[in-house]
């Protein structure tokens, strides 16, 4: 079950909604109940990982708490790590010796892996107390809205908003708003963005232009699904009395690499930041050892997205681009902004050149393309193709800023009630697009 279905929208939620409103005490117990059940639609042979995860992570805080070891800290870290290493990294690693096996990737196990680990994590260093009610924690690691795709919610920033559920209608208002315009992000652009680029990756006779465009197109397409998702996922836990935090912060206006990172998958970059980064000493050491940090962090990064030598080369590309810009570019970039923001749009679009490639043949082939070897900048199907696509690729690079997000504010105080016509609007053509397609899985699902 995904949220933009209509299973989902128009069954599974309404119904945890009444269920809790009419029973607002019995909250945690009744997302936890249907959470499961979510999982257990989509995931029949892998819930038992599910309820391992919190059994164990549930016992073994308690347990940290108390003794504060830093080996049994170890020995739960590695514990949570097993299975994520098993599903995801077996056959990888397998296939390095030629040996072929298929293993089927449980959804969302590098989320709610993550979130155990940050959780005992936490524990052993005194930030939060060990959960003591066992539904309330099994609510938190498993709640539904952002158990498949994150964003990456920590135990300590919701541990008081499980105790108490407290509801407004001005939160539920936002939530509802939240909600529709992740699902519009999701099924009317990012859908869109997606057949588009598919369209241009399928040229007979692509050219510079097309690449570029098919580029760009790849990039829009990721940021607007995955913040879509991280918008319902907000927008869901405001329906519950829960304030995830932000996940992307308008990533593609930044001026440099390092502040894409600190716009971009906000919770991973933290996560990475205070569970990697700063125990290996930061950036508060000799510039050897800084380089070595960064290039362990961002190897990590790119590994846990996935499996393959594009993530991994990925990861890499990442850490010696932050390592230049520590080293060498940072002042020089402060100093020209201009520059910096086109420099930091196009290396990041680069980035996903290679994030979306897979087979290293093929993303070989699209850098000669972008590039302009072996074959030619323009031709007159590009030429149709820049005609009919580019309105569309420029009002989703300012929906993308800050800008667009300020003219509906503006527009809003003048409106007033009429955003809900506006929303109701955008509902209805998410829905649309939603019957006229099958199937629409976003793209985080497969990390």
């Amino acid at each position: 079950m995904v949220f933009s279905s209509v299973s989902f929208i128009f069954y599974f939620l309404p119904i945890v909604i009444v269920a809790i409103y009419l029973l607002p005490k019995q909250r945690n117990l009744i997302l936890l109940i249907s959470s499961i059940f979510f999982y257990f639609y989509g995931e029949k042979m892998y819930v038992a990982i599910l309820l391992f995860a919190c059994l164990f992570n549930y016992a073994f805080a308690r347990y940290l708490e108390s003794h504060r070891s830093k080996r049994m800290l170890v020995l739960g870290v590695a514990v949570d790590l097993i299975a994520l290493l098993y599903f995801k990294y077996t056959a990888f690693l397998l296939g390095l010796f030629n040996i072929s096996v298929n293993i089927v990737l449980p959804i969302g196990i590098s989320f709610f892996t993550f979130q155990g680990l940050s959780y005992l994590c936490d524990v052993y260093e005194g930030r939060v107390a060990a959960e003591r009610r066992f539904i309330d924690f099994a609510a938190y690691l498993t709640m539904f809205p952002q158990l498949v795709a994150g964003p990456i919610v920590r135990y300590q920033d919701i541990a008081a908003e499980l105790s108490v559920f407290k509801s407004s209608s001005d939160s539920f208002a936002c939530g509802i708003r939240r909600f529709i315009v992740g699902l519009f992000k999701k099924l009317v652009i990012a859908n869109t963005l997606g057949e588009l680029a598919a369209i241009l990756a399928s040229l007979n006779e692509p050219t510079v232009v097309s690449y570029w465009l098919d580029a760009f197109f790849d990039a829009l397409q990721i940021y607007f699904d995955f913040s879509a998702y991280s918008d319902m996922a907000i927008g869901m836990g405001l329906f519950f009395g829960f304030h995830f935090l932000e996940n992307f912060n308008y990533p593609f206006i930044a001026r440099s690499i390092r502040e894409f990172w600190q716009r971009w998958h906000i919770s991973l970059s933290t996560f990475f930041k205070d569970y990697v980064y700063i125990p290996l000493g930061g950036s508060k050491v000799k510039i050897s050892r800084y380089i070595i940090n960064m290039l362990i962090v961002w190897f990590l990064t790119g590994f846990w997205h996935g499996a393959d030598w594009n993530f991994m080369l990925w990861g890499i590309y990442f850490a010696v681009l932050i390592i230049a810009e520590k080293l060498w570019l940072s002042r020089w970039l402060n100093d020209h902004r201009i520059f910096g923001h086109v420099y930091t749009f196009v290396l990041v679009v680069i980035s996903f050149v290679i994030f979306t490639n897979p087979d290293l043949d093929r993303l070989l082939i699209n850098f000669k393309g972008l590039l302009g070897l072996n074959v030619p900048l323009l031709n007159v199907e590009t030429i149709y193709y820049c005609r009919n696509y580019l309105p569309f690729l420029l009002i989703c690079l300012i929906s993308a800023t800050p800008l667009g997000h300020k003219l509906y504010e503006r527009w809003q105080k003048k409106i007033g009630y009429a955003e809900i016509a506006v929303l109701m609007i955008m509902f209805m053509m998410a829905i649309g697009f939603l019957l006229d397609e099958s199937f629409n899985p976003f793209l985080y699902f497969r990390f």
